[in-house]
């Protein structure tokens, strides 16, 4: 078992955090698994998308801090979609399941590029107010390079995860990044041939990002200065994109900051969503309305405490 799975932290999260099965479309059987933690009066939450190689639970230090702050933050994972198209309407029936009109997205990597996707999908209705990208793409002739997106339906379970751990480090030495990938790859063993093959899909049908649909829309692009699976050309394509977006770097953090260097980018994050705080888009609790909630809370621990008294 990984450093960070057999963390207090990790465990801390998986006993506080309840994860929930969302059924958006009974024939199609699309089934969405959600992390929903911080105050439900929030209407504009963050929402994780994670990568092609794991499950939402990668955002568990993200999900536990901003949550113990006053944001709402959920994270996601997908049902076993096979297009973009797909993809996108079945996203927008879990917003619809969960009575969100509006809402921020941060996504890594592939789930980066899908929140784009995403936002481009529902440009009219505007159901996407900003959007961070870590580690992300805008086209998929990055991987499309390297292979072919019409075979991985086929594919038996070893050699699609050999695929994807070849473009992991094999030997990373910032001993918090080769925990990162230690708990990435245990979660890459566990996940089924279906699900895997369809993210892979997704990685590679050819698709790319149409900046001018999301002329308006506030981007954030997260990247690390040091090795990662994206190549320098791929992230200078996402600068070209969005010449407007606001730029967070890291040294290092490798494939997985959000897990290797979590309190850097849980900073990035904040500084992202606050000019948000206090209005109608705002992801976190307001004072005003945070100490109203503890009032309430304390008054009915008291009332409680009365009945049973009497």
């Amino acid at each position: 078992m990984s450093v960070l799975r057999k963390s207090q932290e990790y465990s801390s999260f998986r006993s506080t955090i309840s994860r929930k099965k969302i059924t958006v479309d009974s024939v199609t059987e699309e089934i969405w698994s959600v992390y929903d933690a911080g105050p439900r009066s929030i209407r504009c939450p963050l929402i994780f998308l994670p990568p092609v190689s794991a499950y939402s639970d990668v955002f568990y230090q993200q999900m536990l801090f901003l949550a113990s702050i006053g944001y709402r933050v959920i994270a996601v994972d997908y049902p076993a979609v096979w297009t973009h198209q797909e993809w996108c309407e079945s996203f927008n029936k879990l917003l619809d399941t969960l009575q969100l009109d509006r809402i921020h997205l941060f996504g890594a990597s592939l789930g980066g590029f899908l929140a784009l996707k995403f936002a481009e999908y529902s440009c009219i209705k505007q159901r996407v107010q900003s959007v961070m990208v870590c580690n992300g793409f805008i086209d998929t002739a990055v991987f499309r390079k390297q292979t072919s997106s019409n075979g991985f339906w086929a594919l038996p379970s070893f050699l699609l995860k050999r695929w994807v751990l070849s473009h992991l480090p094999s030997n990373p030495t910032e001993g918090c990044i080769a925990d990162s990938v230690d708990f990435v790859v245990e979660q890459l063993e566990s996940m089924q041939r279906k699900e895997l093959a369809a993210r892979l899909t997704l990685n590679c049908t050819p698709s790319y990002i149409e900046p001018q649909k999301l002329s308006n829309m506030s981007v954030t692009i997260l990247d690390v200065f040091d090795d990662s699976a994206l190549t320098v050309s791929a992230k200078e394509d996402v600068y070209k994109c969005f010449p407007e977006a606001k730029r967070a770097h890291l040294k290092q953090g490798g494939n997985f900051p959000y897990m290797s260097y979590s309190a850097e980018v849980n900073v990035y994050i904040q500084i992202h969503l606050k000019p948000y705080e206090d209005g109608r888009f705002t992801a976190k609790l307001s004072a005003k309305d945070a100490d109203s909630a503890a009032a309430a809370a304390t008054a009915g621990a008291a009332s409680s405490a009365a009945s049973a008294e009497a």
